[in-house]
């Protein structure tokens, strides 16, 4: 675990995220719940720790700056993770932004069953897990991320009734998805990309902002 740490530290410096050390001890026992979990649970097919620290963790961490300036700007409140499976990123969210009130949903009953333990178990009091469709939520919220859910379109139709007239969709993807962004449906649109660099991960990031029109 000390490695982990110190794995951990070394990734939050090259991000230029200054957490608490409460919010550091959190990250870290989240990474240990998933790992404890997972093998009951299959939450992901990484099970090497420091594989799911830079493939997982990190990942997760590299959009959180751009979050907390989206929050700072707008007054963003409310955030619901899509297809959130083990938490990711919404667990990380909650812990690095404990000023949104996260909610993480997924169509798999334990996978929401694990983010209410990882609520309870981190006493994360603005985190909560829901086990439905997204396209059933009745509930609207300030931001709709995903990673590595589903195709922008599908991603930006099935969540739409969600996301607040105002709000953005925070869409986490590998490289650039052009031909995604062309086959949105009308009423949305990309006002943004912006690149991501993971510490610790040779590979392309990006976080693709999206809006409803407002034509």
């Amino acid at each position: 675990m000390r490695a982990l740490q110190a794995a951990l530290e070394e990734g939050l410096k090259q991000l230029q995220l200054e957490l608490t050390d409460a919010q550091l001890g959190q990250l870290l026992d989240y990474l240990e719940l998933l790992q404890k979990w997972n093998r009951v649970y299959n939450l992901t097919a990484v099970r090497d720790p420091q594989e799911m620290l830079t493939h997982h963790l990190l990942d997760s961490l590299a959009a959180v700056r751009p979050l907390q300036r989206h929050v700072e700007q707008n007054g963003a409140r409310t955030l619901l993770d899509v297809g959130s499976g083990g938490g990711l990123p919404g667990v990380v969210f909650a812990i690095c932004c404990p000023e949104l009130q996260v909610s993480c949903v997924d169509t798999v009953g334990k996978k929401a069953a694990f983010i209410q333990q990882a609520a309870a178990g981190l006493r994360l009091t603005n985190l909560r897990g829901i086990h439905a469709r997204v396209e059933k939520l009745t509930d609207t919220y300030d931001v709709v991320s995903s990673r590595a859910f589903a195709t922008l379109k599908d991603f930006t139709d099935w969540s739409e009734q969600a996301l607040t007239n105002d709000g953005v969709w925070l869409a986490m993807k590998g490289k650039e998805p052009v031909v995604e962004m062309a086959q949105l449906s009308a009423g949305v649109e990309v006002f943004h990309v912006e690149q991501l660099t993971v510490p610790m991960l040779v590979a392309q990031r990006c976080i693709v902002w999206i809006r409803k029109s407002m034509g």
